[in-house]
């Protein structure tokens, strides 16, 4: 097994002190000594392809080519050309001669990303190259050797797509000589303080993004939520909220703004992401940053009180203007929609919308009560 600085680090990036953590770091080390087939399971954002480049950097083909390979993205002859290579002149637009991945990562290591995604057709075709340690270029008959180690995951269990005949039993367990699961994230929530400080010390180091941290509260947000998309959930959740923070340390309000309320350990106050609560009040266009979208909010009419006569309140916004009249909104009108601009722009984080507005956060909430932008609460009457 390589014992380099580049084994030692793949290593480190399995991050974590749960049980898991600790069992996957062991089992790596074991299984990056061989050349036997390794299938990796687990659902997605759980750091399968990770887990794969931790086995190649601590393995004796270290210095050789990791090729990764995603099963889900090609399909037919352009999956076989991709994987096998083709020969000039085999189909329309074959212009010249290509090695395909098998032969690219010769005396090193592929990685069948998805590999539950496979054509039945293809299946065969690599089962054959797995059992033979040859391939058959498209457009030719010459038999290729390739000295290859397989590394293969999935997020779907093949023992059930075999037993409903969409997967190969006999392609099943050659790949599966030796198997590691990784889990759901919310079932390690140990991890999750560890795996959110390392990435937002990435984002610092490699982004040029601030520098934040997180509290006790923050990190209490964290551990509660569920986690859907797991990992990578979590990366994208801390870099937006690095994004939005005004300070050095997130908001927990933050954290809860950017997450889906209806997954476990979040306020059951609304069932809609961050973006589809901006959606309802406004119209979305993208901005020149990745992932963030400007919110034109929709003016609205005013709220009427309710023990009011309906002829002592005029309704301005709702009533249609004279001839000749200009339709003038009120001081309330212009506040409500820069309250909705403002809350669109901060993802909902009240902490950063009260400092933007220059005023208390206690002062904000009451003013989103009063205009019924305060979640799970209605109007007030106007002062």
């Amino acid at each position: 097994m390589a014992t380099n600085a580049l084994a030692t680090s793949a290593i480190q990036r399995i991050v974590g002190v749960s049980p898991w953590a600790e069992q996957v770091r062991r089992s790596i080390e074991l299984v990056a000594a061989h050349q036997s087939s390794v299938l990796i399971m687990g659902p997605s954002g759980t750091g399968k392809e990770l887990i794969a480049r931790a086995i190649h950097a601590c393995s004796t083909r270290s210095k050789k080519p990791f090729i990764p390979v995603d099963c889900a993205v090609t399909t037919g002859t352009l999956f076989a050309s991709h994987m096998f290579g083709h020969v000039k002149g085999s189909f329309t637009g074959a212009t010249s001669s290509t090695l395909g991945c098998f032969r690219a990562a010769d005396a090193g290591t592929i990685f069948l990303d998805e590999i539950g995604e496979m054509e039945l057709e293809l299946q065969a075709k690599l089962l054959r190259v797995l059992q033979q340690r040859v391939v058959v270029p498209v457009g030719s008959h010459q038999e290729v050797p390739v000295d290859v180690r397989v590394l293969a995951a999935t997020n779907r269990d093949l023992a059930v797509e075999v037993n409903h005949s969409r997967f190969r039993e006999d392609l099943f367990y050659r790949l599966n000589v030796v198997a590691i699961r990784t889990i759901p994230l919310r079932e390690r929530p140990e991890d999750v303080p560890i795996l959110a400080a390392g990435y937002l010390a990435e984002l610092a180091s490699r982004h040029g993004m601030p520098v934040c941290s997180l509290g006790a509260a923050a990190i209490e947000v964290l551990q509660g939520y569920a986690w859907p998309g797991n990992v990578r959930e979590l990366e994208n959740v801390l870099e937006r909220a690095v994004m939005f923070s005004s300070g050095d340390q997130i908001d927990p309000d933050a954290l809860s703004g950017l997450m889906r309320a209806d997954e476990g350990g979040l306020p059951p106050a609304t069932t809609l992401t961050p973006m589809a609560m901006a959606a309802s009040r406004g119209i979305l266009s993208a901005t020149p940053l990745p992932g963030v979208y400007r919110v034109e909010p929709k003016q609205q009419p005013r709220e009427k009180p309710a023990s009011a006569p309906a002829a002592a309140v005029p309704d301005r916004a709702a009533a249609a203007p004279a001839a000749g009249e200009e339709c003038w909104p009120t001081l309330a009108d212009v506040e409500r929609v820069h309250l909705e601009r403002t809350l669109a722009a901060t993802m909902q984080n009240k902490s950063l919308a009260a400092k933007m507005l220059g005023i208390d956060r206690s002062v904000l909430r009451r003013k989103l009560q009063r205009y019924g932008l305060e979640e799970g609460g209605g109007p007030l009457p106007p002062e």
